[in-house]
């Protein structure tokens, strides 16, 4: 498969359209690529170039920055030259590169700026958290309190003047909190200095930066409904800056009953639950990233007061009670062409039988297999057909370069005629991180006209494609009726794990 795709709608879920600037030259087009497990989750590329080789230019340029950086910051890859010097002897300056000394200096100065909210050896209060999960008992208040001190300790000394850093203490530290919006900044203007693009979106995880010439439409995902295809809590527009969101709501450790985030406060060694998810979007990455994790440990008051001293930066604050809190800025970001269908009534199909009740859902789960050496994501199409086999909802299609659809043979078969590619369906979605290649896709029982479907039986297709690879397709017959029910499927050599889960909302 080609590294790069030109594309219209290269990721495209059905029933949600966005929409995205056309570019301002009438010969430029749009390049996208998706890769999973970089950087621990999913990657995306959009390019805007006359040409696609300067694209694919823009692509290998970016690729091999983010694997230079991860080289260097990565806690988990034994060779980087932040685990080298971790296991440095305490009080001995080492010089390091650039990129890590300004990695650690950033932490350095957001510690101190927020008085402790955001502070690399969190890991402390993480493996504590991680380690009780593991016991399922929860940490004793002296194991919290040690983790504190530990904390609040001052874990390494810089010197400018000649690149040094020296370890104090052994405590462990990690560089999660804004490195990844580092690395995007970086593989942005590699990708731009590297070849004739008009702009690059970056999106890494649900971080992305945005440069050059163009306004990218950028979609917030709903905390309590984040499924791929649910609607979104803001449409956006976007132009040459870094959007970051964190949240509480895919990542955390379950003990007992309880459910506890990952996001942890080094100052109380305590997992945060105030706020369940912070968007923020500034003109430097680093800020944006900041921004979003500290706001989800910070009281809203400390964050407003925060947020001021970063010129320009706009934020979506959601809290566990379902209350939004918007910077007065946030409404100059928003799409206002797009709106909502807030009715509370839907129609139903004319003459059928006893219809969907819409206080259920399908859910269906799965994840894309991670497959040596081949890091791209398969094309994918799930679509619903009723019991004569008549397609009733598509309802989710990734797919690269047009000229690739016919290569989903059975989902083709039956839209090919109809499909039109259309880049206005096209948009970037910011989230809190989620674990590389697991997906969530619903069926709210409606038909693609928007009516609810009878009560009946129907069965939820998956095919899945490589080009020059496989075709699979899994089959699910189900009866949706007023009882909650599940079925699981195996998978296939693209996907894994698959389950049907038919539930209340």
């Amino acid at each position: 498969m080609k590294v790069i795709a030109s594309v219209v709608a290269a990721f495209l879920l059905i029933g949600v359209t966005p929409k995205t600037e056309t570019p301002k030259n009438a010969n430029q087009r749009l390049y996208v690529s998706h890769y999973e497990n970089i950087l621990g989750t999913s990657l995306e590329f959009k390019f805007t170039s006359t040409s696609e080789a300067e694209a694919e230019k823009a692509e290998v340029a970016a690729l091999a920055e983010i694997d230079r950086l991860s080289s260097i910051f990565s806690a988990y890859d034994h060779n980087s030259e932040f685990n080298k010097w971790m296991k440095q002897d305490l009080n001995k300056p080492v010089k390091v590169s650039k990129e890590l000394y300004d990695m650690l200096n950033l932490f350095a100065q957001w510690k101190s700026r927020t008085n402790g909210a955001l502070d690399a050896s969190a890991a402390v209060a993480g493996k504590l958290w991680k380690d009780a999960a593991a016991k399922q008992q929860l940490p004793t208040t002296v194991e919290i309190n040690a983790a504190v001190a530990t904390m609040q300790q001052i874990h390494y000394q810089l010197n400018v003047a000649n690149s040094t850093a020296t370890r104090l203490t052994n405590a462990p530290l990690v560089m999660n909190t804004f490195a990844k919006s580092y690395i995007i900044n970086l593989a942005c203007d590699a990708a731009l200095a590297s070849s004739k693009v008009n702009a690059v979106v970056v999106n890494i995880g649900g971080d992305l930066v945005i440069k050059g010439d163009v306004t990218d439409a950028v979609n917030v995902t709903n905390p309590l409904a984040n499924a791929e295809n649910d609607a979104p809590l803001a449409h956006l527009l976007v132009s040459n800056k870094a959007v970051a969101t964190s949240g509480n709501y895919r990542r955390g450790e379950q003990i007992g009953k309880n459910w506890y985030s990952h996001i942890v406060d080094p100052r109380t060694g305590k997992p945060v639950e105030g706020v369940i998810s912070a968007t923020v979007v500034a003109k430097n990455a680093t800020d944006a990233g900041a921004l979003a994790t500290a706001f989800n440990v910070l009281s809203l008051a400390e964050s407003k007061a925060l947020a001021v001293t970063i010129e320009g930066a706009a934020y979506l604050i959601i809290t566990k009670d379902g209350k939004r809190i918007e910077s007065s800025n946030w409404g100059s970001l928003v799409d206002k062409s797009v709106t909502e269908n807030k009715s509370t009534t839907q129609p139903v199909v004319s003459g059928a039988g006893k219809p969907w009740d819409p206080k259920f859902e399908l859910a269906i789960n799965f994840e894309f297999n991670a497959i040596a050496g081949n890091g791209h994501r398969p094309f994918a199409a799930i679509w619903v057909e009723d019991e004569n086999k008549v397609a009733v909802r598509n309802l989710a299609l990734w797919y690269n370069k047009t000229k690739w659809i016919p290569d989903l043979k059975n989902w083709y078969r039956i839209n090919g005629d109809s499909f039109k590619a259309d880049k206005n369906n096209y948009a970037s979605v910011t989230g809190a991180t989620r674990s590389p290649g697991k997906y969530t896709i619903k069926w709210d029982g409606k038909n693609d006209k928007g009516e609810y479907v009878p009560q009946g039986k129907y069965t939820i297709i998956i095919e899945t494609s490589k080009e020059h690879g496989t075709d699979e397709i899994i089959r699910q017959p189900m009866e949706f009726k007023k009882a909650a029910k599940k079925a699981t499927n195996a998978g296939n050599v693209e996907i894994s794990n698959v389950t049907f889960d038919f539930r209340k909302k």
